[in-house]
């Protein structure tokens, strides 16, 4: 299966990559580690010319400072992670397809030539318009280049009674539940300039710099939850706006931490948010050329929260 996958038989030992790429073999053991590979001996033979070529190619971006010392291990585990889940969902969805042709042998040469050179291509095509699509945001805002910290709107997007409603579907119907969810969320947030920073089972975390429009999102989302005609489950939405640490696709902050804990206090169906994102609407409002949205606000009770000094919230609706 390997010879079939990797397009060679495995012929080489981790030592042999390493001397042939010219690498030393503890920092070739360290970036299989963080690429999440499994462990080897030394004298196993599980590699190939193409494992040589990859480590080449990464101590070449060492070598010309794309991969800074200082960075490198948490650039390669993000690079593991994103791409083993991309493969475990990749293999689960082909298996089916052999299991269903009635003969698996065929299936793999299937994969190998008809199958898997499309499936790379595409992926490489995906990777380019997310890298010109980032390149021109971070053009549009050449502060970000010098700044450790940016001002964005953080949305948490959570599923109500998620536990309950799982435990009433089969595997497949949950599955069909969620993937619902993230797809219809997703849209819209990206439909609004936005960025879905992750998705974790029943909750979406994304970013947005206009306030304005994170809010929009919240209400839509919110408001198809409540509508029983819609299959879309019903949500609740905490919004923080202020500045945000940006690391390797992820972000961190005081004000990611504000939009989680006004999630978790917001009731269902209902959109809360901080004071960073009250002030900079009432700016807004203040602006003659500022857009006329028709949403109420309701102060809450401030949220207890870890780390906050009584977090202030509003309710805001339409």
């Amino acid at each position: 299966m390997e010879a079939f996958l990797l397009g060679q038989e495995p012929s080489l030992t981790r030592v042999q990559v390493a001397e042939r790429a010219g690498v030393p073999l503890d920092v070739a053991v360290t970036l299989w580690h963080q690429l999440g590979f499994p462990h080897h001996d030394d004298d196993d033979v599980a590699f190939a010319e193409s494992d040589v070529e990859a480590l080449r190619l990464s101590a070449d971006l060492v070598e010309i400072g794309i991969l800074p010392p200082e960075s490198q291990a948490a650039l390669v585990r993000t690079w593991g992670r994103s791409y083993a889940r991309l493969a475990e969902w990749q293999t689960t969805l082909l298996a089916g397809l052999a299991v269903e042709g009635g003969d698996p042998a065929a299936a793999l040469a299937d994969l190998a030539t008809e199958v898997l050179p499309r499936v790379e291509e595409l992926q490489s095509y995906v990777w380019r318009r997310h890298l010109a699509s980032a390149a021109q945001h971070l053009l549009a805002d050449t502060s970000s280049l010098t700044q450790a910290e940016t001002q964005l709107s953080v949305c948490f997007v959570d599923i109500v009674g998620y536990t309950t409603q799982s435990r009433s579907l089969d595997g497949a119907e949950l599955v069909a539940w969620v993937d619902r969810f993230e797809q219809d969320t997703t849209t819209l947030v990206v439909d609004h300039a936005g960025h879905v920073i992750k998705t974790i089972g029943d909750e979406v975390l994304f970013t947005v710099a206009d306030p304005a429009a994170a809010v929009t999102i919240a209400l839509a989302l919110t408001a198809r939850g409540e509508d029983p005609d819609d299959p879309f489950p019903a949500v609740r939405a905490g919004i923080a706006h202020g500045a945000v640490v940006r690391r390797l696709g992820d972000v961190f902050g005081s004000t990611v931490n504000a939009a989680s804990r006004l999630t978790s206090a917001a009731r269902p169906g209902t959109v809360l948010v901080d004071a960073g994102v009250r002030e900079a609407l009432t700016a807004e409002e203040d602006d003659e050329s500022a857009r006329e949205e028709d949403w109420r606000w309701r102060r809450v009770r401030r949220v207890s929260a870890k780390g906050f000094h009584h977090l202030e919230a509003w309710r805001v609706r339409t």
